[in-house]
């Protein structure tokens, strides 16, 4: 028989209790709970660090045939004076060398970074007048941590060396193009290989006996390298005519047969002066190689390769891009083979994502299982479940709340939550005891069950909620820590006290309804009343 309440509580824990003691939505609130808390962990991006706002740009002023000490009076030092009156940066670093000076602006760690490149956009462009005749524009490269370290990294070398340099970067650049395409990819990036271009080898003996300098050789280069766009003309028929001039330069052979001066009423051909081939850039002196393990565990000579970099947009989930670049190269299998490439992934932040994460998660349930062997041993075994069931309840609001403000599953997140897992049981426990203690006292004897649980949870509410209350206060200090510290222990402010408040509710409503259903009230003899 179910009796009616006559205790009317005075706390909110006591309200609470009351009215989901005999709700039969509090199981379907439960399993809701639990059931949102497993999706946030599925769908939320994983990530093995959080992220962090890092602003700061890099100005690239050019003034060819300037030196290094000029560049330096020139154009560093007043543009780092002038960098410097904007507000919010940290450092400036300038740095001088022949034609060319580069300005590094580094905000504080936390700065907007929209608001910091524009910053810097706009000091440049009011003070463009700063810089003397002959300097080029000046050219402002943002600083984006997100696309600046990529996440994956993929190796393309040829089985047996026989691809030329040119030849292995062409192939990869087919395979960037569709990677670059997939969802959520920020940049791609292609490091070592050459590039395919003309060379052209001038002998100086020729040169100067045909009286000729290296500038003329230049102009006359330069001169046949603009592509003539198509030209539209109308007739007084109205009818359109359209007609093209063809590239000059399509061969090396059309290269050779430029003509660079005229001596005598003779042409000069370069050919006469200057050796031209189609070949790689030779002004490019950076190279890598690697040795891949075979099945027998030896390393195989050192080969020429080419790196694919991966970079992802800020927020997403680093496993799933990572599984993404993954199925894609699995696709390019039977292309990379015919002509005799192959690839070693030599980084992927998704897997290791991936991993952190799962290892985390798998210490966070043997953290909550030691926590219920230990209250089987204080309070006993029915009290240790209930217990036991609000924490994956609290660790499922809290994770869908974070899903909801954006946060990223990483390391410092679980973290967080490993470090309030102690205090997330605190409220829980209160009640139980509380309810256990009236349970074998004589007073509540003549009590209904109903008005038993709801005092016992009504009298712990105000000293529960000033104890987390405080332990809250405690956390609050360090969302207001700076810099790098501040960023990278962001979501421990943000997630603890989410979570100590989502075990108050969850203490005050799931621990009497899984008490009066599990508990059993036991019989007081006369004998222990006297």
């Amino acid at each position: 028989m179910i009796t009616k309440n006559r205790y009317q509580p005075s706390d909110y824990a006591g309200k609470l209790a009351k009215g989901f003691i005999r709700n039969p939505l509090t199981v379907v609130l439960g399993v809701f709970l639990l059931a949102i808390g497993y999706l946030a962990l599925e769908i939320m991006p994983r990530e093995e660090n959080p992220q962090m706002v890092v602003s700061g740009s890099t100005v690239i002023v050019a003034l060819p045939g300037a030196s290094a000490e000029e560049i330096q009076r020139v154009i560093v030092e007043p543009l780092e004076r002038k960098l410097k009156e904007i507000k919010g940066v940290e450092h400036i670093y300038g740095t001088a060398m022949d034609n060319v000076g580069i300005v590094n602006a580094a905000f504080f760690i936390g700065e907007v970074k929209e608001d910091s490149n524009l910053k810097i956009y706009d000091k440049i462009m009011q003070n463009s007048d700063i810089f003397p005749i002959g300097a080029m524009d000046p050219i402002v490269k943002p600083l984006d941590i997100d696309v600046d370290i990529p996440i994956v990294s993929v190796a393309f070398f040829s089985n047996g060396g026989e691809l030329s340099k040119t030849e292995l970067y062409n192939s990869v650049k087919k395979i960037q193009h569709h990677i670059n395409g997939l969802s959520n990819v920020a940049v791609t990036e292609i490091k070592g290989g050459n590039k395919t271009q003309f060379n052209i080898e001038v002998d100086l003996h020729k040169l100067s006996g045909y009286n000729l300098s290296m500038g003329q050789i230049t102009q006359a280069v330069q001169a046949l390298s603009y592509s003539v766009p198509a030209i539209k003309n109308r007739t007084k028929d109205n009818q359109i005519i359209m007609f093209g001039v063809k590239n000059a330069i399509e061969s090396s052979k059309d290269i050779a047969n430029i003509i660079v001066a005229q001596y005598m009423g003779s042409p000069i051909y370069l050919k006469q002066v200057a050796k031209v081939e189609k070949s790689y850039d030779i002004q490019n002196f950076k190279s890598a190689f690697i040795s891949v393990r075979d099945k027998d565990g030896k390393f195989t000579p050192l080969r020429d390769q080419v790196t694919l970099t991966v970079s992802k947009l800020q927020g997403t989930n680093a496993v799933v891009i990572a599984d993404a670049v993954k199925n894609e190269l699995e696709t390019y299998k039977e292309y990379l083979n015919k002509n005799g490439i192959n690839y070693v992934i030599t980084r992927n932040d998704g897997q290791r994502a991936n991993e952190a994460v799962n290892e985390l998660v798998y210490h966070l349930v043997l953290s909550i299982v030691i926590i219920a062997i230990l209250l089987v041993l204080v309070l006993g075994w029915r009290e240790s479940l209930i217990v036991t069931f609000t924490v994956p309840a609290i660790l499922a609001i809290t994770l869908f709340i974070a899903y909801l403000t954006d946060q990223t599953i990483n390391r410092i997140t679980l973290f967080a939550f490993l470090l309030s897992l102690g205090l997330l049981v605190d409220a829980a426990i209160i009640v139980i005891e509380n309810i256990h203690r009236h349970f074998h006292s004589i007073e509540s004897e003549d009590e209904s069950i109903d008005d038993l649980m709801i005092k016992a949870t009504d009298e712990i509410g105000p000293p529960t909620n000033i104890a987390t209350l405080a332990i809250i206060m405690t956390m609050i200090p360090m969302a207001f820590v700076g810099q790098m510290m501040g960023q990278f222990m962001k979501p421990i402010p943000a997630n603890v006290p989410v979570s100590l408040i989502a075990s108050l509710f969850v203490a005050y409503i799931f621990t009497p309804y899984l008490a009066l259903r599990m508990l059993k009230k036991p019989k007081h003899h006369k004998e222990e009343s006297k």
